[in-house]
Order: C-alpha cells, then sequence, then structure tokens
C-alpha cells in the first residue's frame, strides 16, 4: 500500500468543479450521424486507457478493447449486426418495445458502423489465464466492465468526439470475427468519431433531481 497524494480544494471550488462538469454532462447525447473526420489512433489509445483506470473488482481488470478501424472488418461486424437487428426488429421485439423506440427513429440498418473511423467493441473476461495457462478467477465482471464503458463515454464526450451504445443480440459474431479467445465475451460495440454536420438527436428528457435522487 502506498500513500495517495490528492491536491486540497475548498468547499466552494469543489462546488464550482461540480456544477462545471455537470453543465457539461447534461449536453451529452447518443450520436449515430458520424463525420468523415478522422480520429487518431493517438487519441483512440489515450480514451482506452482512461476506460482502463476504472475500478474493478480486486483489480481484475477483466476488459479488453477492440479498437476497429480497417474497413472490411467494419464491413464484416455491419453485415452480421444487421443480419441480427433485423431478426429483433421483426421477430424478437415485442410492441411495447417498438412503440419505445419510435422516438429514435431507429431501425435494424446500422450505417454508423461503417460510417465511425473507429468502432471500439468490448469485451469482458469470464477469467483471467495464469502464466501456466490456468483460470485466473475474476470478480463482479459485468459490473467493472460496465464502469469502465462509463469511463469511456464521459472520456469521449469531454474531448469533442461523440459515440453511441451498441448492443446487437446476441453479439457472438463479434467474437467470430475479431477472433477473440474463449475467456472473452462481446459486451458493447461503441462507434467514435465527429459528429456529422447536421447531426440530429431525439429531444428527449432526462429525470429531475426530484425523480432521481433520494435523500435520507
Amino acid at each position: 500500500m502506498k500513500i495517495y497524494n490528492c491536491k486540497e480544494f475548498t468547499q466552494r471550488e469543489v462546488e464550482d468543479k461540480s456544477f462545471e462538469i455537470l453543465s457539461e454532462a447534461v449536453n451529452r447525447r447518443s450520436i449515430r450521424n458520424f463525420s468523415e473526420k478522422e480520429v487518431s489512433k493517438k487519441i483512440i489509445e489515450n480514451l482506452l486507457m482512461i476506460a482502463s483506470s476504472a475500478p474493478s473488482g480486486a483489480n481484475m481488470q477483466p476488459w479488453t478493447f477492440c479498437a476497429v478501424s480497417d474497413p472490411i472488418l467494419k464491413s464484416k461486424i455491419r453485415e452480421a449486426a444487421e443480419a441480427e437487428e433485423y431478426e429483433s426488429y421483426h421477430k424478437r421485439m415485442n410492441e411495447e418495445w417498438l412503440k419505445d423506440l419510435e422516438v429514435f427513429e431507429t431501425n435494424w440498418e446500422k450505417p454508423f458502423i461503417e460510417e465511425a473511423p473507429w468502432i471500439i467493441v468490448v469485451f469482458k473476461q469470464t477469467f483471467g489465464l495464469n502464466k501456466d495457462g490456468s483460470k485466473k478467477q475474476h470478480y463482479y465482471v459485468n459490473e467493472s466492465v460496465g464502469l469502465a464503458c462509463g469511463f469511456l463515454i464521459k472520456a469521449i464526450h469531454e474531448c469533442g468526439l461523440v459515440t453511441l451504445t451498441h448492443t446487437p443480440s446476441p453479439m457472438n459474431f463479434l467474437t467470430e470475427i475479431l477472433q477473440r479467445p474463449a475467456n472473452e465475451k462481446p459486451f458493447l460495440l461503441l462507434p467514435i468519431g465527429f459528429p456529422a454536420e447536421k447531426a440530429k438527436v431525439p429531444d428527449l428528457k432526462k429525470k429531475t433531481k426530484e425523480e432521481a435522487i433520494v435523500w435520507y
């Protein structure tokens, strides 16, 4: 163990900073329309290392981030994702689910997979591997990987880029296309890039503080 050294702030400084972060956070939106503008590999690397700084059960860090920019791979992923999404929209989703999605004007087509300069496929490691090939137990895997994805989404927004959480179901095709090992399972797909010039977002309302917070 080591001593944690943290810069000290006054109550007012913390309050001002929290308001600044809040004001920025409420403007974050999921974007489905991406610009053709390039995003450097270094930017993606920095974003993924921010995600990898997230807390995890027993510090097992049970995640793998697959960063894909290759057009051929993106095309294969889009084709497979759209096949699953077509089944979902036409057979798997009930009427209530489809009704709730109407505000987003989405369908089974997912062009953003190819349009965004990068897609990040997040895999969760259901168990680790020791140097001798034996299994290493991982703890709170879904919670840990979810936290890392939250770190990543916030970092993307703060850097002036945009993303969208995409979870085609089932996602096993991602394991096959990206040739991931048996201990990794697909968790989330995130396209990353700059927003298109006239990107549109639905007019959504978030919970108010009265709805979201219970004080004791």
